[in-house]
């Protein structure tokens, strides 16, 4: 393990004492490797399967790594890390769309939760993934990239539709965007789906070694527009009220979720998309920096009032 990691940790420790107890190792490894290390639209830029392949272990290793850490140097840790997730549908029920699926799936959803309750790299005749489960074996990783997470986050946002794609290498999977398939969709072009989210937070409490849910992200952008003074986003307020009835369907049916948080609190620099893509309850005017709450913001106020 990195010493100044170790070192840097320990000091955050001993600066917050006993007021810091939830941790997040990581968020989004996902994400983070193959946007930034294969397809090269996020930093570093890096593009190429070696390149992903490599930042998907070392990920991983870090993972664990860390969260070993926080135990050790931080009294009453409470420890997890957060997952970008996504219920994959088939875009039909031909065998070569639900293979597509079941690959997008292993690359999404399986990557990093399935080693770190020490299972190994979901390979299953994945060519992809073979590299990874040799230096598994060789090296005798399952054991190192296992660690007992107190919580998992889940940030969802929308279910993705595969369909078999013989010009993608190795995966062999393309998606089927929401507006081609004419459902309810966000300014991103992401499919608002209740039910997708619902299927998510069960597909990873079914693992059964994961003990509690965060759900550490959930929001949809759309285009706000601040008129005379106000922001009227009825499809955010809409947006959240759907998922949240979702997640108390899913406590309802026995899984653990502690908890539930809107992305995002503001309007914010949001990756590659700028300043373009708006999350926030309240609106931000980055010229001027005026900060006009929305009427989500509002709903949301006024529901955690009623609890």
């Amino acid at each position: 393990m990195n010493r100044w990691f170790i070192k840097y940790v320990t000091v955050c420790a001993e600066a917050f004492g006993d007021k810091v107890k939830n941790w997040i190792v990581l968020n989004e490894p996902a994400g983070f490797t193959s946007l930034g290390y294969m397809l090269g639209r996020h930093a570093p830029g890096k593009i190429g399967l070696d390149n992903f392949l490599k930042a998907v272990h070392h990920a991983a290793l870090a993972q664990a790594d860390g969260g070993r850490v926080l135990r050790a140097e931080v009294k009453n840790a409470y420890i997890g890390t957060s997952f970008s997730c996504s219920e994959v549908r088939p875009f039909t029920n031909k065998p070569e769309d639900i293979e597509a699926a079941r690959k997008t799936d292993i690359l999404l959803n399986r990557l990093f939760i399935e080693p770190l309750l020490g299972k190994g790299y979901p390979n299953e005749n994945f060519k992809l993934i073979e590299k990874l489960e040799l230096v598994n074996k060789t090296w005798k990783f399952t054991e190192r990239l296992r660690f007992d997470m107190d919580f998992i986050g889940l940030q969802n946002y929308f279910p993705v539709v595969i369909k078999h794609s013989p010009f993608i290498p190795y995966v062999n999977a393309t998606e089927v965007k929401a507006a081609a398939r004419k459902v309810p969709h966000t300014a991103m072009g992401w499919e608002i789906s209740p039910d997708g989210f619902y299927n998510v937070l069960k597909k990873f409490w079914k693992y059964g070694a994961v003990k509690e849910i965060i759900v550490t992200e959930s929001g949809a952008a759309f285009p706000d527009k601040l008129i005379n003074g106000q922001v009227f986003d009825n499809e955010r307020a809409l947006y959240h009220q759907q998922y949240l009835h979702a997640l108390l369907q899913a406590k309802k049916d026995g899984i653990k979720i502690k908890g539930y948080m809107a992305w995002t609190l503001t309007d914010n620099f949001e990756w590659s998309e700028g300043y373009n893509a708006r999350f926030g309850l309240v609106h931000i005017d980055f010229k001027t920096q005026l900060r006009t709450v929305k009427q989500s913001g509002y709903w949301f106020r006024d529901f955690l009032h009623s609890q």
